[in-house]
């Protein structure tokens, strides 16, 4: 009888516990237990409640709060889980609704708030600031007025509001009120939707190590987000803050002041405490000594399958906190346009330290720069992603050693390629513009393999790259690597449209009138790619890139795999079709024919 409870006691401590569903309505009360009945009103209230393992879920409405997690789960298995509830739209938005405008003359509307309107932060009185940062010699705010959803433009005076064809807004906070006054070009702002930014992030937490989070199917709007500097903690208008784990998946994220993801550090390794290369090799060393900078302690997310737009500097960024992590299937456009100021942290997706990470299936399009791959981008993987009409570059990479690998990729922008790195794989790629190099004498990071820990530091002579099966199409071509003091490897590439091979190339195909005609046309939801392909000579040569066929990079001494650790094998194309092993076809499609096509790239039909 005794070995008979001792047995159920046992069997019943092993179970895993079970998790709870919290429910959130617009119309439920705090007061509420969170049950399908009794739903609780806000989202803070469900996060307070949650425990690893416990599935929130939100029903349809907007939501007007910041997000701060309490906790965060213990395992992939064992993660608090944040979702909209199926086909419900939930709306989470860092503003509020702006009502009792007076007009003035000349069209011009004003409202006047006591500060204590914006309780702990007032995005009126913060300025935009940081390392790397350049205001263009005028003051910016975080915060932001909205006309039915659409930002208006800061002036720096109230005597400009009224220049020009665009609607503008400006502020003045004192001692006790902030006074914003806005030009809403006819429109009557006590009758539209009005909105202003008053909280810095929508989701995001306060104290790092939050681990195991889920976000999904949201639509999150307008924050007052801050420079989010590599040597600064990195808050967006949802971020990860220095912890393991997260999945931010199916979402809807737009209107961020600054950046729309982050992926970030600390801010106990330094805050906007360095703009230089030796300050950020410092940062570095601080979040690996007192930090906690590690694959057991940070990284690992996955960020998935969202449409990101509409934010001041980048769609997607992170300092050391992206390693081993997934960015795939993100539609990422309208990033950093028509802004009043600058700096170097701009683009769809900005990354440092994208250790064993994989950038792939995204959708990148109309933004200052495509993906930008700053330090540290070893083991690295860029495969299979879309990027066109990129006012800069579609891909820089800046002092990184490698390996990386750059693969499937249809880059269309008149710049494709900027070459501040070595240690580079370039297979199966379609080119259309210009490729540039720039050797760097900054001596940056290289680390062991799969591992943060540091091996060395060095500088960017230029050159180690490989490139294999590739299709150029615009701008000159390799020709600009014949000066590179380290090797180039050029083979089975095809050049066409007057771009040229480097010297030492092998197995080349030159056809420099062929005229590929590219188009891309993107309408319903849909982007077609218009390209003529000309025959390949019966003798060209190509095979399947492998490992063994990379060999090791340089500096860091290591071989050219897979973001996952598993042996590199180019065998399947942009489509996940399988290719010809005996001879793969150049570019991004495996035998897609010759002539006027037509190729849907985006959904991808897989």
């Amino acid at each position: 009888m005794r070995i008979s409870i001792l047995v159920v006691l046992i069997s019943l401590c092993s179970q895993p516990s079970v998790a709870n569903e919290y429910h959130v309505s617009v119309k439920g009360s705090d007061d509420g237990n969170g049950s399908a009945t009794s739903p609780l009103k806000t989202i803070s209230a469900a996060a307070k409640v949650a425990m690893p393992g416990d599935v929130i879920t939100v029903h349809e409405g907007t939501y007007r709060e910041r997000v701060n997690p309490p906790r965060g789960g213990t395992s992939d298995t064992e993660r608090i889980t944040y979702r909209a509830a199926r086909g419900e739209t939930v709306v989470l938005k860092g503003s509020e609704i702006i009502k009792g405008w007076q007009k003035e003359k000349n069209g011009v509307w004003k409202i006047t708030l006591p500060n204590s309107f914006f309780k702990q932060y007032n995005p009126y009185k913060d300025v935009i600031k940081g390392d790397w940062f350049r205001d263009k010699g005028r003051v910016h705010h975080t915060g932001e007025v909205y006309l039915d959803g659409a930002a208006l433009y800061e002036v720096v005076s109230l005597d400009k509001i009224s220049e020009g064809n665009r609607k503008n807004w400006y502020c003045q906070s004192d001692d006790k009120n902030t006074h914003i006054w806005a030009n809403f070009e006819g429109a009557d702002p006590n009758k539209a939707l009005v909105e202003i930014n008053v909280r810095p992030t929508c989701f995001y937490s306060d104290t790092p190590g939050r681990d195991y989070i889920t976000v999904s199917g949201f639509t999150m709007r307008h924050a007052a987000t801050q420079w989010a500097a590599p040597t600064a903690e990195q808050i967006a208008l949802i971020g990860t803050h220095w912890s393991k784990g997260w999945i931010i998946e199916n979402n809807i994220i737009s209107d961020s002041k600054c950046v729309g993801v982050t992926l970030g550090k600390d801010r106990a390794s330094g805050h906007n405490m360095a703009e230089s290369a030796d300050g950020y090799n410092v940062v570095v060393k601080r979040a690996l000594e007192s930090s906690g900078w590690s694959k057991e302690n940070i990284g690992s997310h996955k960020v998935r399958n969202n449409t990101i737009y509409e934010c001041g500097a980048a769609g997607i960024c992170g300092s050391l906190g992206a390693v081993f992590s997934e960015i795939t299937g993100n539609h990422i456009y309208n990033i950093h346009l028509n802004k009043p100021y600058t700096g170097a942290e701009m683009a769809g997706i900005k990354l440092h330290a994208a250790i064993d990470t994989l950038i792939r299936n995204n959708y990148i399009h109309h933004t200052c720069r495509g993906i930008w791959l700053d330090w540290m981008a070893q083991g690295t993987q860029v495969s299979q992603n879309l990027l066109h009409d990129n006012g800069s570059e579609d891909l820089f990479v800046e002092v990184n050693h490698g390996p990386f690998v750059v693969d499937n990729n249809i880059f269309l922008s008149p710049k494709t390629l900027l070459d501040c790195s070595q240690g580079g794989a370039f297979l199966h790629n379609l080119f259309t513009g210009y490729i540039t190099r720039h050797p760097q004498d900054r001596h940056t990071p290289y680390h062991k393999e799969h591992s943060v820990q540091i091996a060395g530091l060095h500088d960017i002579p230029g050159g180690d790259n490989r490139f294999y099966n590739n299709i150029f199409a615009g701008g000159k071509g390799l020709q600009i690597y014949d000066d590179a003091k380290l090797p180039i490897f050029d083979v089975g590439n095809v050049f066409l449209n007057g771009t040229a091979p480097c010297k030492n190339a092998k197995d080349s195909v030159v056809l420099s009138k062929f005229n590929p005609d590219i188009k891309v046309v993107a309408e319903k939801g849909t982007v077609d790619l218009h390209i003529s392909l000309p025959p390949m000579p019966a003798d060209a040569k190509t095979r399947i890139v492998t490992t063994k066929l990379l060999g090791k990079a340089k500096i860091p001494g290591l071989a050219y795999i897979s973001f996952d650790g598993a042996p590199l094998a180019i065998n399947t194309d942009y489509f996940g079709k399988p290719r010809n092993p005996e001879q793969p076809s150049p570019g991004p499609f495996e035998n897609l024919g010759k002539g006027k096509l037509n190729i849907q790239v985006w959904p991808v039909k897989r």
